[in-house]
């Protein structure tokens, strides 16, 4: 992975991180599953309508809608609208990382270098850390529960997107799209009424109304269709166990946003497994691309089989 798309996706975190403010505006105006509707419904017309499909086989474009984007917003809503701190979720929603690495390594057969996975542990300490000065009376083990289910959604998202090798991200990520509204429509009508639904459309006007939309146009444009966009490029032209640890940088983000804004207290334990996020994630990226150039360079020289390619000093982590 090059500098480059370091530096992209560790823009996408930014993205993302700062998206969970717009997430707790919109849930004070829209119930939890009729916002994941209404999200992702605003991006599914357009694309039906102007957005030619991508070139790509229909059962990724449904694997990636339906983890990244049912599965993991449903839970990450509900656990937000049920108390779950904004800090907090950006954080635990974070797992998404490791699982996204253990599914790789399992289906897809993909190698972790020896150094990467050091980094990365160092990276999960950080989380560890973090988590545990997060985990207090203000999040009961529900939401928790609910949020990691949300990261394992998005997981599940993150190899059908690996597996959709798209070269048109932007497409990709809008057909993604048209996945979701209705069965989050159904279960929003079920679960949370007419009425609840009927109620947030009608005081848009007012204070809270505002600021709700305006979350929501921010996770639609700005979190879906840029942030998304770009991870879905780089998760075409990138292992999945390689850019998806940059997702532990978004915690960072929003933990420091949710001190910030809404005056959720940050601790000197949750800075210290801040700085320990940064240096797994970056870490594991630099090896990775510092790895990915001495592999291009070798098969320039002499091209070698997969077996010798694993004999030039350097140790892998694979199972299956």
């Amino acid at each position: 992975m090059s500098f480059k798309h370091c530096l992209l996706a560790a823009s996408v975190a930014v993205m993302w991180g700062l998206n969970f403010l717009a997430i707790d505006l919109s849930l004070d105006q829209f119930p939890p599953f009729f916002l994941v509707a209404l999200r992702f419904a605003v991006l599914a017309l357009p694309a039906l309508l102007f957005v030619p499909k991508p070139d790509v086989k229909f059962r990724w474009i449904l694997g990636y809608g339906f983890g990244f984007g049912v599965l993991q917003f449903a839970f990450l809503y509900w656990a937000m609208a049920t108390g779950m701190p904004t800090g907090l979720a950006s954080l635990v929603l974070q797992a998404s990382g490791p699982f996204t690495v253990l599914l790789g390594m399992t289906f897809l057969q993909e190698r972790v270098r020896a150094s990467q996975m050091v980094f990365l542990l160092v990276a999960m300490a950080g989380l560890g850390v973090v988590g545990w000065q997060r985990l207090d009376s203000s999040a009961s083990f529900l939401p928790f529960l609910l949020t990691l289910a949300g990261a394992f959604g998005w997981a599940i998202g993150n190899i059908s997107n690996r597996q959709a090798h798209s070269v048109e991200p932007v497409k990709f990520t809008m057909w993604m799209s048209i996945v979701p509204p209705l069965p989050m429509l159904l279960i929003s009508l079920v679960v949370e009424g007419p009425a609840a639904i009927g109620g947030s459309m009608t005081t848009l006007g007012t204070p809270t109304g505002l600021l709700g939309a305006a979350g929501l146009i921010y996770t639609v444009v700005i979190a879906t269709i840029l942030g998304s966009g770009i991870w879905s490029w780089l998760m075409s032209r990138n292992p999945a166990g390689i850019v998806a640890p940059f997702s532990m940088l978004v915690p960072v983000v929003g933990m420091s946003a949710a001190w910030l804004v809404l005056g959720e207290t940050v601790t000197l334990g949750e800075l210290c497994g801040a700085v320990l996020i940064i240096i797994g994630v970056l870490g594991a990226g630099f090896k990775a691309a510092k790895g990915a150039r001495i592999l291009a360079v070798a098969k320039v020289v002499a091209p070698v089989s997969p077996d010798e390619e694993d004999s030039d000093g350097q140790e892998f982590v694979r199972v299956g």
